[in-house]
């Protein structure tokens, strides 16, 4: 069987065959950022469905437009958006099946082949394997440990002049790391100066458990030049694949004759779940209890790296998210016999 040459040289997502490991139920991964199945809030999404199921199934089980359930896009802007600063519209939304549907659907929507894009080093594996299959030409940007270094970016800008410029601010994916206020307003300043889309990935914002919270890069946006992405698969659930896009509605309409290709719209039932989530104001009780667990862990896996790796090893200590990022020239290996 001859496949597309796009696919030559990919191989399946390390993520996906983790979490296969992942549902034997006996295996405890630090290899990827799989949320805790005690944070999903089943009773209140029991509830909810139930509620609307009875109300108005017919119409959530039918077909509904791909730009997505008016609800959801008003919800996320009442609850989600303005709160942190970010000045839009419901028609500034798209709802879409999780967030990584954004990566795919502007890469699409912008790449041809061999265009320049830039990202953070390291990046989300699955960004990663999308830009791939896109035959982007992938430019990883220096960082430290606030992240991205703008000066370098701004420099590498006047040499190359991507497509679009991937990054995620808060609790970065894979390293931990948190772009500092500065930078998100540097940013955002450059993708305007310099006409490029910058894709701002902000799916762990939410799950702070110490410091303050930072506005997103989109809140500091005048040109238009900011697409956020962010989804409920952290806060909510994974499995209901529930996310949204937030832009310039040119790119959005685009956007939007992909998708209709490619699943038609996201679920309604899952999305009217999320919508009614956030206008029951269900989600501030939902933080409250996921983060001090989330907040033991990351502590319980920082004091033991302190404890037991060598001294030679470096490792991030995020105040959020699901990831540490570690680095080590030389790591023992030690066997304890029973």
């Amino acid at each position: 069987m001859e496949f597309a040459s796009r696919l030559d040289g990919i191989t399946g997502s390390a993520i996906r065959e983790l979490f296969k490991l992942l549902s034997a139920g006996d295996v405890i991964s630090f290899g990827g950022g799989n949320p805790s199945a005690s944070s999903f809030p089943v009773e209140e999404i029991e509830r909810i469905a139930h509620e609307l199921l009875c109300d108005n199934g017919r119409a959530l089980l039918q077909y509904g437009p791909t730009e997505g359930y008016a609800p959801l896009k008003q919800a996320a802007v009442d609850w989600l958006l303005a709160p942190r600063g970010v000045k839009c519209s419901a028609e500034d939304v798209l709802p879409l099946s999780g967030s990584s549907q954004g990566i795919d659907l502007i890469s699409r929507a912008m790449l041809n082949d061999g265009d320049a894009i830039f990202v953070e080093e390291p990046t989300f594996l699955g960004a990663l394997q999308t830009f791939k299959i896109a035959r982007a030409n992938i430019i990883g940007m220096e960082a430290d440990g606030e992240g991205v270094v703008i000066e370098a970016l701004e420099e590498k800008l006047r040499q190359i002049r991507p497509k679009f410029i991937y990054c995620i601010p808060t609790f970065q994916n894979p390293s931990g790391k948190t772009l500092g206020l500065e930078r998100r307003k540097r940013l955002a300043r450059l993708a305007a100066e310099y006409d490029v889309l910058l894709i701002e990935d902000d799916p762990y914002y939410s799950l702070r458990y110490s410091g303050e919270e930072l506005p997103p890069i989109k809140s500091f946006d005048t040109a238009g030049k900011v697409v956020l992405l962010q989804s409920f698969s952290k806060t909510m659930s994974p499995g209901m694949r529930v996310g949204f896009a937030v832009g310039d509605r040119e790119l959005l309409r685009k956007l939007v004759i992909i998708k209709q290709g490619a699943d038609t719209l996201t679920p309604t039932l899952m999305q009217a779940i999320a919508a009614e989530f956030l206008a029951r104001g269900l989600l501030p009780a939902q933080l409250e209890r996921i983060r001090p667990e989330y907040a033991r862990r990351l502590n319980s896996m920082l004091s033991s790296m302190d404890a037991y790796f060598p001294e030679e090893c470096r490792y991030t200590r995020p105040e959020g998210g699901l990831f540490v990022w570690g680095e080590c020239e030389r790591l023992n290996m030690l066997s304890l016999a029973t």
